[in-house]
């Protein structure tokens, strides 16, 4: 016992490493709880800003980027402005006026089948499938016909996106938009 007694009194022992029973106040108790609340709340966010990196290796970021866009755009309902003006423009014969762009890349069409940028084939927002339309260019009067096979342009002002060799015939590969007349011929 007198060996226990001195050991105190010399100041060794658990307390003196930190090992023994301490006190805690009650402001430390709070100042922890804040800071795994913190904490917590710091890797929930992280969690949810972290993103799976592309699966898309031979496709550059701007094309896979213009593909998703398109894709959630085409499956739009047609404002019923739209509905009403192309009810009347299937019939054969009608026209409407506006600028054509033209798209070489998108895997696959709205109308199921799979993109050739070699045939004449185009994209109207409101046309059935199958359409064929002739497409003039108003200030070269160059024209080519075309079959509706894909929804777009979603651009406003633009009335028709024809595919890259449709744009080779109308001569607008260089200018990238011109201004036509679109005729419904089927």
């Amino acid at each position: 016992m007198s060996s226990i007694n001195s050991s105190r009194r010399a100041g060794s022992g658990a307390h003196r490493f930190g090992c023994g029973p301490r006190k805690v106040s009650s402001s430390g108790t709070g100042v922890a709880l804040r800071l795994l609340a913190a904490g917590l709340t710091a890797a929930a966010l992280a969690a949810c800003a972290q993103q799976p990196p592309p699966m898309m290796s031979n496709v550059s970021r701007p094309a896979a980027q213009e593909g998703a866009r398109k894709a959630v755009a085409r499956h739009r309902m047609p404002a019923a402005s739209e509905r009403q003006t192309a009810s009347a423009a299937t019939r054969k014969g009608a026209a409407h006026d506006g600028l054509a762009s033209f798209y070489s890349y998108d895997p696959h069409t709205a109308s199921g089948e799979k993109f050739d940028k070699n045939e004449l084939t185009a994209a109207h927002r409101t046309l059935p499938f199958g359409t064929r339309l002739r497409v003039t260019d108003v200030n070269t009067g160059r024209s080519v016909t075309v079959r509706v096979n894909d929804r777009g342009p979603f651009v406003r002002g633009r009335v028709v996106d024809v595919s890259a060799s449709a744009a080779e015939t109308l001569g607008i590969t260089g200018k990238g938009v011109a201004k036509v007349k679109v005729d419904v011929v089927e």
